[in-house]
């Protein structure tokens, strides 16, 4: 594995910091530590809050626990723009050496959470039982590893907005070349019905 900080560190450590971020103990920490380790070393980060902070990007597709997690381990945040929110609703997430281009998505097997009830058989409350088994369960038996390739555009990448264009109908600012061109006009993603909410008087 490689004599790198991040692979060397205490695994409990990691999850005590990640759990001070979050609030409380849960599996869903325990897998976002293991996720990450797991992720990093794939794509060989070593130093992902020191000297690789500028070479890493992850993508997540859960607004779960997990998320918490990874961006303590990674420490990588949306306001860095080094987080990617994908909002797909699964316990995966996606880490990538920018350096590299090399990006391994690792995804939670839903058959752990029955086989965490083998490890602990006497503990009756099942968020309990995952909680101590995700702790000492092989990453093979958790996750599966998938390599990726991803595509970045200039526009994701963490600096200053390469652009900023005012909203033909609202008047408001978009940046980073998420406005959307309707007929000839240059509209933020509400005003193009794309928006989670409506204007409401």
């Amino acid at each position: 594995m490689g004599s790198s900080k991040l692979i060397d560190s205490d695994f409990e450590r990691l999850l005590a910091e990640s759990v001070k971020i979050h609030g409380h103990l849960c599996p869903g920490q325990v897998l976002g530590v293991k996720m990450s380790i797991l992720g990093l070393s794939k794509i060989g980060i070593e130093d992902p809050k020191g000297k690789d902070r500028k070479s890493l990007i992850v993508f997540v597709e859960m607004d779960r626990c997990a998320t918490d997690a990874v961006q303590s381990v990674t420490g990588c945040s949306l306001g860095h723009r080094t987080m990617k929110f994908m909002d797909y609703g699964k316990m995966a997430a996606t880490f990538v050496n920018l350096k590299t281009g090399k990006a391994v998505r690792i995804i939670a097997k839903e058959e752990a959470r029955e086989k965490a009830k083998e490890y602990f058989p006497e503990i009756q409350d099942k968020y309990k039982a995952q909680l101590e088994a995700y702790k000492i369960m092989a990453d093979e038996e958790l996750f599966e590893a998938m390599n990726v390739k991803v595509n970045l555009k200039p526009e994701d990448m963490p600096g200053r907005p390469l652009k900023r264009i005012r909203c033909n109908s609202c008047g408001e600012y978009v940046q980073d070349m998420r406005e959307i061109n309707k007929n000839g006009k240059l509209l933020c993603k509400p005003c193009a019905d794309e928006g989670y909410y409506v204007r409401h008087s």
